[in-house]
């Protein structure tokens, strides 16, 4: 059994994820896909959680709690957001294998740096061995994968990281790691018609959307 996990470094509830994907094992085998989460936002007229200062600072300590209670070392870097580009990349230049994708989250998110400097940027690259880095990652077959990714989480419906695309259904989050589990092991199938229910409820009442203005979140290419 296939799942997809679509991620951004960008995320620390992506890293939380991350350190629970194992558990998954041996009935799930999991296809590491990086995408741009900012694109995703796009995609649907979302804001980002950090776009909106008070969720900012909760989801941060939320984070830092549900780290705490999982026994998963945490440290956020210097800054965040950050640009994520140059480490989705470096993971699709490593061919995005589980070694490769776990030490660049725990470089970001358990030892709390970020590859803005040459020599940190050089130690990554380097515990990766990733020779000839900064032409590869800059390489038109990386950037198009990361694109292919990216869209094709959109057209699955995916608003968000980190998400476990498995039997066609997304499971958002790392709190849905066990929910993904559970689905796997009832054979990739609602149990109960109540799933299947409340899947389907009318709307009832909705807010007229409202025009949004031009955002440049920075290019894909």
């Amino acid at each position: 059994m296939i799942a997809d996990w679509y991620f951004d470094f960008v995320s620390p509830f992506a890293y939380l994820q991350s350190e629970r994907l194992a558990t998954l094992a041996p009935r799930i085998e999991i296809r590491y896909k990086p995408v741009l989460f900012a694109a995703l936002l796009d995609a649907h007229g979302h804001k980002g959680p950090a776009e909106i200062p008070a969720k900012r600072a909760f989801i941060y300590r939320q984070c830092l709690w549900q780290a705490g209670r999982m026994g998963i070392p945490l440290r956020f870097p210097h800054e965040h957001p950050f640009n994520p580009l140059p480490l989705l990349r470096l993971a699709i230049a490593c061919d995005s294998t589980a070694a490769a994708v776990h030490r660049i989250f725990r470089f970001v998110w358990r030892d709390g740096r970020l590859p803005d400097l040459p020599i940190e940027w050089a130690e990554l690259v380097a515990d990766l061995g990733l020779a000839n880095a900064q032409a590869r990652i800059a390489a038109r077959e990386v950037k198009d994968e990361l694109r292919r990714n990216t869209d094709e989480a959109i057209e699955r419906g995916v608003f968000g990281v980190p998400t476990l695309y498995l039997g066609g259904e997304i499971f958002w989050g790392a709190d849905a790691t066990a929910m993904a589990a559970d689905y796997a092991a009832a054979g990739c199938r609602w149990t109960e018609p109540e799933y299947a229910r409340v899947a389907g409820l009318p709307v009832g009442a909705a807010r007229a959307p409202k025009p949004r203005p031009a955002v440049r979140r920075g290019k894909r290419s």
